[in-house]
């Protein structure tokens, strides 16, 4: 595989898709970073790692409205990509939706979202928009 994060999101994308209450994924550490940014700003309901002998797995709840069943996530869209790596300074760091979705970034601190970034003052590579 070539480009894990792209597997990650379009697993999460299609389990959506699918009104599936729970995905797996196989685990990394770049994903289990993800997946707690992600259940950190309530985009998912919660999120199990679980290590097996080679690689272990995520197990992700998905969050939806209780009464209309729409997702709480409507979109994730890869930006850095494998080929084209996508890096932003300080400065010019992604707003998404004028601050109401995240971007999620792989700074020299880790992995964190664009407004932990720019409280901290750094930049990194843009790993994916969610809102």
């Amino acid at each position: 595989m070539t480009d894990p994060i792209a597997d990650y999101l379009t697993r999460l994308r299609n389990a959506l898709m699918a009104k599936h209450k729970i995905v797996e994924i196989p685990a990394s550490n770049l994903k289990k970073d993800i997946t707690k940014i992600l259940f950190e700003k309530g985009y998912i309901l919660n999120y199990k790692f679980e290590d097996n002998a080679v690689q272990g797995n995520i197990k992700i709840a998905l969050k939806y409205h209780p009464e209309t069943r729409q997702p709480a996530i409507k979109s994730l869209r890869r930006v850095s990509r494998p080929g084209l790596r996508q890096y932003k300074g300080k400065d010019e760091l992604p707003r998404v939706l004028n601050g109401l979705g995240i971007a999620i970034l792989s700074t020299s601190q880790g992995v964190m979202s664009d407004k932990e970034a720019r409280k901290k003052s750094i930049g990194g590579e843009v790993l994916c928009y969610v809102y």
